[in-house]
């Protein structure tokens, strides 16, 4: 059945490099707008869901252009404010080879979402709306208004009986100098709120401070996920093991620990022509999949062929509808690993 689905975030304005130049190189940029709440309420609006997005965007032209794109995208705007003069920007350059992309922000803190006051948001009222939220580990990096803002809204959510989404997401670069430190009690809150998580051992090693004596990524995981789920009470842990191959394809292996049992996708291999958002797929998958009943082994295999296809397509936002990923889980075969 289809559901209501918010997220909680910034639209950030992509500035791309054409092929494979460097920023110092380029003459021009092609632009669009994106961001973790915008890919994953698109996408699961292609798969049948309304998809809403609770941000604030710029009150003049910027943010017009914002709107129309998240109108074709097929992103509802109740519950988007215009207020503000600017939005985050990103310059990326295309990876090639042995050279990763890059990725450079701009403007970040003096977004229209990032400046936007206390109260500005009735998130009782919102909360009383949709079915399920997703949070960002990204959006909690930026300040302690909008963590506050985060923390209120996702209590709402619970409050009014919905699905609290939380993608640990952390970035080295937005928390600065002892930013495991910095976060970690910002993120313990967040966990004890969450129904579903998204993340993998790493984050339980350098976020939450966890110990193993595991050196296996495999059995690190294996070992530490159950401590995290039963620490704050989540239902379910998802996330990837992504590798990069001699050919330069890369592999993506998914896993979904529910009921006390874990479930790993087959291991998929593929070439890459655009990876940013790919994560945001594979959460967008295990999110429809606990919706809409799949079980868990269908909802891992869904949401990693829904990642593996995203590597496909230029752009950060998932593209694939529900019928894509299904078919792309039976003709992918010939590329899984045993």
């Amino acid at each position: 059945m289809p559901k209501n689905i918010a997220a909680f975030g910034e639209v950030m304005m992509r500035l791309q490099v054409p092929g494979y130049e460097l920023l110092s190189q380029a003459s021009t940029l092609n632009y669009s707008f994106s961001g973790t709440g915008v890919n994953i309420t698109a996408a699961l609006a292609r798969f049948g869901h309304a998809g809403y997005l609770v941000s604030t965007l710029p009150a003049n032209a910027v943010g017009d252009a914002a709107v129309a794109y998240l109108q074709k995208l097929g992103i509802a705007q109740a519950f988007i404010r215009r207020d503000g003069h600017y939005v985050g920007m990103y310059f990326l350059e295309n990876g090639f080879g042995a050279r990763p992309s890059r990725v450079t922000y701009t403007n970040r803190q003096a977004s229209s979402f990032n400046t936007a006051a206390e109260g500005s948001y009735d998130f009782h009222s919102i909360a009383k709306n949709i079915d399920v939220i997703h949070f960002c580990g990204i959006t909690l990096a930026m300040n302690d208004t909008v963590r506050q803002q985060m923390k209120a809204f996702a209590k709402a959510v619970k409050e009014n009986g919905g699905m609290v989404v939380f993608d640990c997401n952390y970035r080295p670069s937005l928390w600065g100098e002892d930013g495991y430190e910095k976060a970690r009690q910002h993120y313990e809150e967040m966990l004890h709120l969450a129904d579903l998580v998204m993340m993998n051992e790493k984050d339980a090693i350098y976020i939450l401070g966890m110990k193993t004596e595991k050196e296996d990524r495999h059995d690190q995981l294996v070992d530490l996920i159950p401590a995290v789920a039963k620490m704050y009470n989540i239902s379910v842990i998802a996330g990837t093991h992504r590798s990069i191959n001699g050919d330069n394809t890369h592999s993506l292996k998914g896993f979904m620990y529910k009921n006390q049992t874990f479930h790993f996708s087959k291991t998929l291999a593929f070439s890459v022509y655009d990876r940013i958002g790919a994560g945001d797929a594979y959460t967008s998958g295990i999110i429809h999949g606990e919706i809409e009943g799949f079980s868990p082994e269908k909802t891992v295999d869904f949401a990693a062929a829904a990642g593996m296809l995203a590597h496909t397509i230029v752009g950060d936002t998932p593209m694939s509808s529900e019928g894509d990923i299904l078919r792309a889980m039976t003709v992918s075969l010939g590329d899984i690993q045993r």
